[in-house]
Formats: structure tokens, C-alpha cells, sequence
């Protein structure tokens, strides 16, 4: 049962995102572009497509023609409004699956490495090293110039050539821990060495992890959007952002808007994952939290400071 001085975790960590604004902003921006990729498709996916020839290269905040065209339409009268926001889903569809597999595989591999050491953690950093000689965008315009520019082997490259990260980081980690006392209890008792792993250094490593996905998503989230400004990356008839920033930038100073404002997505939800993935990682650390918790002086309490009186130099206090 839990006693009114417990405070649930959840609701603790709610309280923390609410003292911070800039964090609570990103959060804010990132819920609404996650709403828009979840129900961008099914609700405006046949509007996003519609070519409407009454209506081409509309300026924004057009309305004439229809809530649709609030923030302009393009050379084929398409609503920038409606492929911005099922554009999301797409764009979201390739970096969180890549994302989430190269955490999963390096994580996994990293700590197995780190924690057996010898052969295992050699072979290991010397693929990571050689994986890591190819930068990430060349090796994926490689690649998709060689198969097919889908969006399954969109995510495989982009995954493969983020694995490393993870991988250097775990094993890293897991190297540290392995000589700490509490896992040498834990296999003093006969526990396995996947069981320590899962039970003891998992917990241990995967705040650290998390806080480095939050980070690679922005990453992938660029380099899909660079790859679709390539023409190797998301095609037609599906949208992304990189694809309408592509497909805008021969009339820059005609039609601005079309790839402007898919730019201006992409812009906001890298800065927002990354001031939200800077609050995590203080608020994910007991030495680092008590900068969130901390009381903050108005700007008020600011300016009765600077307005008091100096003490007079000659007066001593009784």
C-alpha cells in the first residue's frame, strides 16, 4: 500500500517535466508530431494526394478553397497542410524502427562483449571499427544506390550503421560493471552470466542507452530526410519531409512555403527530442536531479534583489 509520503515514480518524473518549460515544450511538440503520424494517415491520407487544379501554388493562410489550404498548396494544387502532416508517419515509420533495432542489437551484443571480455570484445570493437569507417550517409546512399530504395531497406542500412553506437557504448558500460561487487554476489551464488546481465547490468546501462537513442533519433531522423532530398530515399506516392523539401526546392522563390515549412517540421522535432533527451539524462540521474528540483527565483524576487539597498560599509551588524 502505498503511504502518502511514497510518491509514485510516474508522477515524480510528471512533476520534474512540469518545472522544466523548455522540456515540457518538447514533450508538447513531440506528442502532437507522434498524434499526427498515428492518425495522419488514416485521416487525411486521400486528401494529402487529391490534386485540385483550381488551387495551385496557393500562398498560406488561403482558405478560399478550404481549411485545407491554411498553410498553402503546391505546383499540383496538393494541400501542403495535409502532406506535412502524413508526411510525419512516414518519416516516423523509418527512424523509430531503425532506431530501435540498432538499440536493440547493439545493446545486446555490446554487453555480451563487455561482460566476457578477451576474444569476444576484441572481434567485436574491430567490426564496430570498420562499420564506423563508412560515415552513415555515404554507406546508405551505397547501398540504396545498389538495391532497391525501399523503406524496409531504408530502416536495415540505417539501423546497421547505428549499431556501433550502442554497441561501444554497452560494452563500455557492461566492462565497468562487471567488477563491481554486486555482481561478483550475484555469480558467487550460481547465477548465469545472461542472468547477471539481464537481472544486474541491463538496469544499470539502460538509462545511459536510452539517453543515447534519443539523440540517434535525431540523427536517423536527418539522414532519411537527406536520403529523400537525394531522390534514394522515400518515393512516390508516399511523402516525407526530406521528399517535400526535395520536391520544393526548384521553386524557393516562387512557392517557398513547400519547403519551408516541412524543413521548419523537421528543425522542431530534432531540437525538441534533443532538449528532451538533455532533461532525461538529468532527471534519469540522482546526482544530476537535483538541478530540476531546485527552487527557481522569479524574475521579481530578481529585481527586489538588485533594487535592496547595499549594507553601508562602516555598519557592523549587532
Amino acid at each position: 500500500m502505498t503511504t502518502a509520503n511514497e510518491t509514485p515514480r510516474r508522477t515524480r518524473w510528471l512533476h520534474l517535466l512540469r518545472r522544466d518549460r523548455m522540456a515540457s515544450a518538447a514533450a508538447v511538440v513531440l506528442l502532437l508530431v507522434g498524434l499526427c503520424a498515428l492518425l495522419g494517415p488514416m485521416l487525411l491520407g486521400d486528401l494529402a494526394r487529391e490534386q485540385n487544379l483550381r488551387a495551385i501554388n496557393l500562398r498560406p493562410l488561403s482558405t478560399d478553397e478550404g481549411w485545407e489550404f491554411l498553410l498553402g498548396s503546391d505546383s499540383l494544387g496538393r494541400s501542403v497542410l495535409a502532406r506535412l502532416i502524413v508526411a510525419a508517419g512516414t518519416t516516423l515509420a523509418v527512424a523509430v524502427p531503425a532506431v530501435l533495432l540498432s538499440l536493440l542489437i547493439g545493446s545486446l551484443w555490446g554487453m555480451w562483449a563487455g561482460f566476457h571480455r578477451g576474444w569476444r570484445e576484441n572481434v567485436s570493437m574491430r567490426i564496430a571499427d570498420v562499420i564506423l569507417s563508412f560515415p552513415s550517409l555515404l554507406l546508405a546512399v551505397v547501398v540504396l544506390y545498389v538495391f532497391d530504395p525501399s523503406v524496409a531497406n531504408i530502416i536495415a542500412v540505417l539501423a546497421l550503421a547505428r549499431i556501433p553506437v550502442y554497441l561501444r557504448t554497452a560494452r563500455a558500460e557492461s566492462a565497468e560493471l562487471r567488477s563491481r561487487l554486486f555482481v561478483d554476489a550475484a555469480r558467487t551464488f550460481g547465477t548465469g552470466n545472461w542472468a547477471v546481465i539481464r537481472r544486474h547490468v541491463a538496469p544499470v546501462v539502460a538509462p545511459t542507452l536510452l539517453t543515447v537513442a534519443a539523440v540517434d533519433f535525431c540523427f536517423v531522423m536527418l539522414t532519411e530526410s537527406s536520403l529523400s532530398f537525394l531522390g534514394i530515399g522515400i518515393q512516390p506516392p508516399d511523402v516525407s519531409w526530406g521528399l517535400m523539401v526535395a520536391q520544393g526546392r526548384q521553386e524557393l522563390q516562387t512557392a517557398w512555403w513547400i519547403a519551408v515549412f516541412p524543413g521548419l517540421a523537421i528543425i522542431l522535432t530534432t531540437v525538441s527530442a534533443t532538449v528532451l533527451a538533455s532533461w532525461a539524462r538529468i532527471a534519469g540521474d540522482p546526482a544530476q536531479r537535483w538541478r530540476l528540483t531546485a527552487p527557481r527565483r522569479g524574475r521579481r524576487d530578481r529585481k527586489a534583489a538588485a533594487a535592496a539597498p547595499a549594507p553601508a560599509a562602516g555598519k557592523e551588524s549587532a
